[in-house]
């Protein structure tokens, strides 16, 4: 429980005149921007507003988390994740989705509408009659002959005023003590609304993780890529160089053999450039997605027609959707029995949609070894989605959707 309250009357009593500060003008704000947010609403004018008046309860329960340092020792923390990019656009898309926005808004409706009017009320009905007493002195030298405190004692004399006033300084913390207690139960609803949930708190420690094992990921991928194409694929063009020579001044029983070994070392070279490629291709790192998606069509055994206007990504958004749409290709050259496939790409509402279509037999099933169950997965790491369209007859159709923020 919090114990302060007990130790330190006055912080509660600090805490509900502050809301009632608070809340009245918050109720005329919240009334200005929903009648003009309402009425401008037609005129496209009226959104702005109405975004804003979504998003107000962020700095009331902002307000709300410090002023309940005056009361609890542990104030709850800040349930808000922090944006993966900067900018007001990132900024607004994330707390728009997050349940905590929602919960402070209803707050702040909650403070406007009822919160500050009942510690109004339970603050002059508890403070209302030590006041009075407080105050007779005053009231009698003011009136200059008698007076009613409260409306209910009538005194004509100082002696009698002062009985009074020593009376409310008798009164008063004692009752500070149940004002206290009121203090506390109010304080249990801003914690209720405004503390992080333990979901939340694992949401932000499961997406930081996630963060963290995509981009090791990543380094991962490139470092043997940098190792494969900087140790091995240089000895082996030094060992396929030095054979070459060798064929030159050898006899001609030898210079047969080393002709097998040299195209046997070619062989080798060419693959291990396929698995280089294979693992981080290089007109993904220079040239960025697009570049590297008509490369992968030129690669592929069925013809592509490729129709792409997409800039660059961040290092994981662009591997993903990169080997994504290099998996759909690779099903549409084994399975599909297509004549030619078409890929469309596109970027705008902070998403990356790419579509990879066939004109093949359909029947494609995700689930059964065609790879993009485990490229859905790696999507899903980006918040992304894939989604397989392929009846029966045709034709199949790979959607897949990422949000993020060009780089």
């Amino acid at each position: 429980m919090i114990s302060g309250l007990r130790r330190y009357p006055f912080r509660a009593l600090a805490h509900l005149v502050t809301g009632v500060l608070i809340g009245a003008p918050l109720l005329v704000g919240l009334l200005v921007l929903g009648v003009a947010g309402a009425v401008l609403t037609p005129v496209l004018v009226g959104l702005p507003l109405l975004v804003m008046l979504a998003l107000s309860g962020i700095p009331v329960g902002a307000l709300e988390r410090r002023r309940l340092r005056l009361v609890d020792p542990v104030p709850p923390a800040d349930p808000h994740r922090v944006p993966d990019a900067p900018g007001l656009a990132a900024w607004t898309r994330l707390r728009l989705t997050e349940q905590a926005t929602w919960r402070e808004l209803a707050y702040a409706v909650l403070l406007a509408l009822v919160l500050w009017p009942l510690d109004l009320l339970v603050l002059a009905a508890v403070l209302g009659l030590p006041g009075a007493l407080l105050g007779a002195p005053l009231q009698l030298a003011l009136t200059g002959g008698d007076t009613r405190i409260a409306k209910l004692w009538l005194i004509d004399t100082y002696p009698q005023a002062a009985g009074c006033a020593i009376a409310g300084a008798v009164l008063l913390p004692l009752l500070l003590w149940p004002l206290g207690l009121y203090a506390r139960a109010r304080v249990a609803l801003p914690r209720l609304l405004l503390a992080p949930r333990a979901t939340e708190l694992r949401l932000a420690e499961v997406t930081e993780s996630r963060a963290r094992l995509v981009a090791a990921f990543e380094a991962e991928r490139r470092r043997i890529e940098r190792d494969l194409h900087d140790g091995a694929q240089q000895r082996l063009v030094a060992l396929s160089m030095h054979l070459g020579l060798a064929r030159l001044d050898a006899p001609p029983r030898l210079a047969a053999r080393l002709a097998a070994a040299h195209a046997e070392a070619d062989q080798v070279l060419g693959e291990l450039r396929e698995l280089i490629h294979g693992i981080h291709p290089q007109v993904l790192a220079d040239y960025g997605l697009g570049d590297a998606i008509a490369d992968a069509a030129d690669r592929s055994a069925v013809p592509v027609e490729v129709d792409t206007e997409l800039p660059r990504f961040a290092e994981p958004v662009e591997s993903a959707a990169y080997f994504a749409v290099r998996e759909a290709l690779a099903n549409v050259g084994r399975h599909s029995g297509a004549g030619r496939a078409w890929i469309n790409g596109r970027y705008g509402a902070g998403r990356l949609r790419i579509e990879v279509r066939d004109d093949g037999c359909g029947g494609a099933e995700p689930g059964r070894g065609s790879g993009l169950a485990g490229l859905a997965d790696r999507l899903a790491v980006l918040d992304g989605t894939l989604t397989v369209t392929s009846p029966a007859g045709g034709p199949t159709a790979v959607h897949l959707e990422i949000p993020c923020l060009p780089s």
